[in-house]
């Protein structure tokens, strides 16, 4: 899952425990396809969830794109996803059985030049998780530092 990013969501790893990772791709009009080439896309507060049998991105934000003019999109749209019918069925289990999150981390452009979602299946932290996860990369950043000043 390489390419060149568009937008990264960094808070899901502070707010979930990330379990197992889906690339999907994205049902996308013209419009959105040319504000995502210039790199203007939020996904930080976004996830997806089910409608029926499909997988559906919602909340994530794809802004306007100026010369579209009135054949523009809505930005907040819901966005079905495309993965193959098990994967589907995997993450809508997980997501009803286990009461698991299904979180966007990353949306990029694939080798090909299409629009690709990195999903992971995610577990919630609770606050002593999210404080132990922090003193945990503070300790890591002064060892860092440590290392780096002995020589």
């Amino acid at each position: 899952m390489t390419g060149k990013l568009i937008a990264e969501n960094r808070r899901a790893r502070f707010d979930y425990f990330l379990e197992e990772k889906f690339e999907a791709g994205l049902i996308l009009t013209g419009s959105e396809v040319k504000s995502l080439r210039l790199g203007k896309a939020n996904i930080a507060e976004s996830y997806a969830g089910g409608n029926g049998r499909d997988l559906m991105l919602v909340n994530a934000y794809i802004p306007e794109y100026g010369p579209a003019n009135r054949f523009n999109h809505e930005p907040r749209r819901p966005r079905r996803l495309l993965l193959h019918r098990k994967q589907i069925d995997k993450l809508l289990g997980a997501v009803r059985r286990d009461g698991r999150t299904i979180v966007p981390t990353r949306l990029y452009w694939n080798e090909k030049g299409l629009a690709k979602l990195e999903l992971a299946l995610a577990k919630g932290k609770s606050a002593p998780d999210k404080r132990h996860t922090e003193a945990e990369r503070d300790w890591k950043r002064e060892q860092g530092r440590l290392m780096r000043d002995r020589g």
